[in-house]
């Protein structure tokens, strides 16, 4: 239905058609008013979205993530539609790591003018379609082309703190399992930091790095097994909140005493923590700032100012858990 149907139907012309929809010069209120009839009755779309495509405008930005049933994740989709809304748009969500083809199909409509930007945080290997598309895009804690704006957190310096923590707490011996290395993500430099600060206090550190693109809670549980059979004797765990909890779970039906047996150090501190027991300690994303940063890089974009900082870096923080354990031999703090 095209706007020659509605302004015949209100015996106008195409010009005054376009003026009501835009809201751009004279138009007297009883033109008008055939002209708003006639698009109910063609069933016309809102007058706000007709003046959004009118201007090459959606309202709309998708938000690309790999799976909604995972805490940050689902958080971040929350707090990012939030923070669109308060800038007028609206958010259509998409999840990918279940079928490989929706990512391609989002950034396809981002051609066709159905959304105006998009805020990804997927973890696929093809970023060829990313690299084509001159519109506004912004990355969440993912590296995809140096044009594309990174929204992330300071991960070598939650890595640090993570180690530190073990450190104070007199571990000797810690597993960390991390995510697939073929993804290109700045995630990644929190395991190569962690591990080194361990080292180089002499305790031992055992990496298992997962499948890619996998987020279930069933693989998390396979894993946390398999992990913890290898290693039964670790006295550190360090993972993102729901494989922590898992492997306090798996732990604690294994006999062990937490913490005094085995302290865990779960990464994001997304809702989920708070349901653990005994409490987790947790390194603390700041999702909340994540998403309105990635707002205000994808609205800018949009209005044609680009983003001036490339790389956006938050700080993460330390929350220990209600039982916190320190070793009788550990320094009060690790240097």
């Amino acid at each position: 239905m095209c706007i020659r149907d509605r302004a015949r139907r209100a015996g106008v012309g195409v010009a005054t058609v376009s003026r009501v929809i835009n809201n751009s010069g004279y138009v007297s209120e009883e033109t008008k008013d055939k002209i708003e009839k006639a698009m109910k009755e063609l069933d016309y779309m809102p007058n706000e979205l007709a003046r959004n495509l009118f201007r090459n405008k959606s309202g709309i930005i998708a938000v690309l993530v790999p799976a909604l049933e995972h805490p940050f994740f689902s958080e971040f989709v929350n707090q990012v539609e939030s923070a669109l809304h308060e800038k007028g748009y609206k958010t259509m969500v998409c999840s990918t790591a279940k079928n490989s083809e929706y990512e391609t199909e989002y950034l396809q409509m981002l051609k066709k003018c159905v959304v105006d930007g998009i805020i990804t945080g997927v973890h696929s290997l093809n970023v060829d379609e990313y690299l084509i598309n001159d519109m506004p895009i912004v990355a969440l804690d993912r590296y995809i082309d140096d044009r594309i704006p990174i929204v992330s957190v300071d991960h070598r310096h939650g890595g640090i703190m993570a180690a530190r923590e073990f450190i104070r707490c007199g571990c000797k011996k810690v597993v960390q399992l991390q995510g697939a290395k073929k993804v290109q993500s700045p995630a990644l430099e929190r395991h190569e930091y962690f591990q080194r600060e361990l080292k180089k206090a002499g305790i031992q550190v055992y990496t298992y790095e997962m499948e890619w693109n996998k987020f279930d809670t069933e693989y998390f549980a396979q894993v946390v097994k398999e992990v913890y059979d290898m290693y039964p004797d670790a006295d550190g765990m360090f993972g993102t909140d729901l494989v922590a909890m898992l492997f306090e779970k798996y732990a604690l039906s294994k006999g062990r005493k937490i913490p005094e047996d085995l302290k865990i150090i779960a990464y994001d501190g997304t809702y989920v923590t708070d349901m653990a027991h005994p409490s987790l300690t947790k390194i603390k994303q700041p999702i909340e700032r994540l998403a309105k940063e990635a707002t205000r890089i994808i609205t800018r974009a949009i209005d044609g100012n680009a983003a001036t900082e490339k790389n956006i870096y938050l700080e993460t923080v330390l929350i220990r858990g209600a039982v916190s354990y320190t070793h009788p031999d550990a320094a009060d703090e690790a240097r």
